[in-house]
């Protein structure tokens, strides 16, 4: 992005189902608690989480400008959203978001997005939520972008983007099958099962209504994360899907002034929704600044 323009994302908490929240006039009419990151030039965004313990385990990637960089922070609500604690969880040499956290098995598991290191990473809590590890007997058949898992009777789906071709990052659904967790993952298609640039890319947690799968998806069609698209399919017929629209959502008005995309829909149980909604801001001196010393820097 130029050094003209910064996304600065915050990140929303709703405290009512997912079913409830995925439509627009829901969006607009429900109370968010909003959380920001505390340094202009960082953001929060892409945020994951569990309920456990009567506490809102809320996971974010965070982006520092400064860097280029992202890592994966968790913040610990109680049940009337009062912060408890907050702390980075997850550092790697490459940029880290979409911290996709879930239980299986009696253990808790993390499948953030960090395509720049060339595969797709399982983490397990060993010291939830501080201290995870890496899972070296998983493997993926790509270095998943925005990689989304759900489980049924006919084994475990993951819904990712592929890293290439460039156009693909925002355009292009694939899907996934294995048997286990941690069993032979492999593509149902060599081609994707959807693509379109108003809506292929993940944006959150899938989740089922009225019989069907719905899938929040980002519209890229304007600006990265302008909005989601909800496509709707057969959670029995995932080998051969066939994707619907079911509804578009865009940042409500409540989360002025970052109102300019929104690329989030996530759910925790039934008790919470996660969103994030982002600011455009164009000619920041001090993200001018920033850009201008790493290239001196560079050049020397």
């Amino acid at each position: 992005m130029s050094m003209l323009t910064s996304e600065i994302w915050q990140v929303g908490i709703i405290k009512a189902p997912i079913g409830e929240v995925a439509q627009q006039s829901a969006l607009e009419e429900s109370r968010i608690r909003w959380l920001k990151a505390a340094d202009s030039m960082c953001f929060l965004a892409d945020p994951f989480g569990l309920w456990r313990d009567n506490k809102l385990y809320l996971f974010v990637e965070a982006y520092d400008y400064r860097t280029r960089h992202g890592h994966i922070e968790v913040y610990i609500f109680n049940e009337s959203l009062e912060l408890l604690d907050q702390r980075a969880v997850l550092k790697e040499p490459w940029h880290l978001s979409f911290p996709y956290v879930f239980e299986d098995g009696g253990e808790i598991w993390m499948l953030p997005e960090g395509y720049k290191s060339g595969l797709l990473s399982l983490y397990r809590a060993v010291d939830f939520p501080w201290r995870w590890e890496r899972v070296e007997e998983f493997v993926f058949p790509a270095a998943a972008i925005d990689a989304s898992l759900y489980r049924n009777d006919q084994g475990y789906w993951i819904f990712y983007t592929p890293p290439t071709p460039k156009p693909a990052r925002t355009s292009a659904l694939m899907l996934a099958h294995a048997d286990t967790l941690l069993g032979h993952w492999h593509n149902i298609s060599q081609q994707p099962i959807h693509v379109d640039r108003h809506g292929a890319r993940m944006g959150g947690t899938p989740f089922e209504k009225d019989g069907r799968l719905i899938l929040p998806t980002q519209d890229c069609s304007d600006s990265y994360g302008g909005a989601l698209t909800l496509l709707s399919l057969s959670s029995a017929q995932l080998d051969q899907p066939t994707l619907q629209s079911a509804g578009r959502l865009e940042a409500p008005a409540s989360a002025r002034p970052y109102t300019d995309g929104l690329h989030t829909l996530s759910a925790v149980g039934d008790q919470f929704t996660l969103i994030d909604t982002k600011r455009i801001v164009k000619g920041s001196p001090k993200r001018i600044g920033i850009d201008i010393r790493r290239k001196i820097k560079k050049h020397f």
